[in-house]
């Protein structure tokens, strides 16, 4: 028989064999096959990491947190349409299990999440009912008329904080209607959860410690604008935004000057435009800034180094102009 030939048919026989298997298989169907935990699968002891922890509350949290976006298949691709296809492929209910417990190996021990996505969401009760003990902040979207709702899904999933989505706190804020945001920090600590405010605009944070509002902590963007999408010289921010999905921190000096004045726990997103920004310039540049955390979303095989980079950044940013908050 001719090699070529032979190949060719074990191809076909192996790909018919992938496409006539069952193509939904529940989470708890392949623990079973697996006959091994997901969360079992870490590094010896001697093997594993550390990471400084800042306190929010009575709640002790690594100062790098791994985001949900790369989780939940939502990725700010530019115009780059085939990423976010990649990412719910890339990451399955395993995957995203073995990158939280990687996280725990490394000492990230909180991460943030969206869970109004109930797939999301039993994932994480897998994931703690396997031994898996990563905390999570909520990243909730608030309705208007029904304030209590997601916040009691966050609570009764687990999580120990929660934080209104900064483009709603945004909008809320733009459309002057800022009491709701103080009565959901509320209805958050009447939950027992620590209470924050996520925000791309600096405008957010602002009008929030103005009107006097108490949230335990703020989730602000912070990042430069030195890398090639952000656009050139001279180019306005309204025609950067309105060509592509290119930055998320519009103002970043005004940011931190501002940031200077808030004497609450700032965690500070989208430190790395995306992918736009090495983490060991990103991280720099938030913590030499004043953020108290990063939260950074991070693929399995980055979180080692992450944690490495991290750590030797923060060593090194005891004394600096904004006083740790946390």
């Amino acid at each position: 028989m001719n090699e070529n030939v032979g190949r060719r048919s074990f191809l076909k026989k192996s790909l018919g064999a992938a496409l006539t298997a069952p193509l939904a298989v529940s989470l708890e169907e392949r623990a079973l096959l697996a006959q091994t935990p997901v969360v079992a699968a870490k590094t010896k002891p001697a093997m594993r990491g550390s990471m400084p922890n800042g306190k929010i509350g009575k709640v002790s949290i690594s100062r790098l947190l791994c985001g949900g976006n790369l989780i939940s298949g939502f990725a700010h691709s530019r115009d780059l349409v085939y990423v976010a296809p990649l990412l719910k492929r890339y990451f399955t209910d395993e995957k995203i299990m073995e990158t939280w417990a990687l996280c725990e190996e490394q000492g990230v021990n909180t991460m943030v999440a969206s869970f109004s996505d109930p797939h999301a969401a039993e994932v994480y009760r897998q994931y703690v009912k396997q031994g898996g003990t990563i905390q999570y902040i909520a990243q909730i979207k608030a309705e208007e008329d029904n304030l209590d709702a997601a916040v009691k899904k966050a609570a009764d999933g687990g999580a120990v904080g929660a934080f209104l989505h900064g483009g709603i706190s945004d909008a809320w804020v733009r459309d002057g209607k800022l009491p709701l945001i103080g009565m959901l920090l509320e209805i958050i600590k009447d939950h027992g959860l620590i209470a924050g405010v996520a925000g791309h605009e600096l405008r957010t944070v602002q009008e929030i410690e103005q009107a006097g509002f108490e949230p335990d902590f703020y989730v602000k963007t912070l990042h430069h604008s030195n890398y090639w999408s952000f656009g050139g010289p001279g180019e306005k921010p309204e025609v950067i935004r309105n060509r592509a999905d290119n930055y998320w921190c519009r103002n970043p000096q005004e940011t931190i000057d501002f940031m200077a004045t808030v004497k609450r726990p700032w965690i500070a997103y989208k430190v790395l435009a995306a992918g736009a920004i090495r983490p060991r310039d990103g991280f720099q540049h938030a913590f030499a800034n004043g953020a108290d955390f990063t939260l950074v979303g991070m693929f399995d095989f980055q979180i080692r180094d992450d944690v490495e980079t991290a750590n030797a950044i923060i060593a090194k940013q005891q004394k600096r102009p904004r006083a740790w908050m946390a």
